[in-house]
């Protein structure tokens, strides 16, 4: 398999990201990765690379790249619950930075190097997204449905609020099929938002699923983190390549 970092020109500068890709010379089909809060880092990269294994090209930009190359923390300490918040207070400026016209922006440049990739099949490109990253992978449908043809959303925050441009009130019946998981535990997605978002996507005639992993907590994806469900992270993996491999 193979892998390397890339440069990718945006409208707010230069983000760094890794593609990790199969062996040999394709054409695949692409999907584009975002990170959770705590950055591009190792765990990422390597289900970056478990994706590609399964016969697709994969982007994961660094997200913050307007504050700097990854990795911006000392993430060694996310195994505790002292060592997550104090990661996600630095990260909050960042995370505030990602508005709906920036993060258009960026999916943008990015489903543009991968359009352009020789490796990469052309046609519609899959979204997956964590935690914060799930919200902006429904964002990228919500403004590219023409180019994005399935979205997994893991543990995401921020999908349903009081805003107008709430990502829930946006949603659109358009040829995208989307699959949710939600954490059974968590207070940036609560099972009144979980059914608030169910309905929206009932009323907009979307094509999608939207799972609650009991027993787990926001970030259980994440095997370097103090709620890492193992269990959760098998389901997450069967859920995200049967979709990825039966819609692209």
């Amino acid at each position: 398999m193979g892998a390397r970092s890339v440069q990718i020109p945006t409208p707010d500068g230069v983000a760094d990201a890794f593609v990790a890709q199969p062996d040999g010379d394709g054409p695949w089909p692409a999907v584009l990765f975002y990170m959770d809060a705590f950055g591009v880092r190792e765990v990422l990269t390597d289900m970056a690379r478990t994706i590609a294994d399964d016969g697709f090209v994969v982007l994961l930009p660094n997200l913050f790249y307007r504050s700097g190359t990854a990795p911006l923390f000392d993430t060694s300490g996310l195994a505790t619950p002292e060592g997550r918040r104090e990661v996600f207070g630095s990260a909050r400026p960042m995370i505030a930075a990602l508005t709906a016209e920036a993060v258009k922006g960026d999916a943008a440049a990015y489903l543009d190097f991968l359009a352009a990739e020789p490796s990469v099949k052309p046609g519609p490109v899959g979204v997956t997204g964590y935690c914060m990253g799930g919200r902006l992978a429904v964002r990228t449908a919500i403004a590219f449905p023409d180019r994005v043809g399935a979205v997994a959303s893991f543990h995401a925050g921020g999908l349903v609020t009081d805003e107008p441009d709430s990502p829930h009130r946006q949603v659109t019946g358009a040829g995208v099929e989307y699959y949710f998981a939600h954490a059974e535990n968590d207070h940036s997605m609560t099972p009144a938002n979980v059914t608030a978002l169910n309905d929206a996507l009932d009323a907009a005639g979307v094509r999608f699923k939207s799972e609650i992993y009991e027993g787990t907590e926001h970030g259980f994806t994440m095997s370097d983190s103090d709620v890492y469900d193992p269990m959760s992270l098998e389901r997450h993996w069967r859920n995200l390549l049967e979709l990825f491999e039966r819609r692209l």
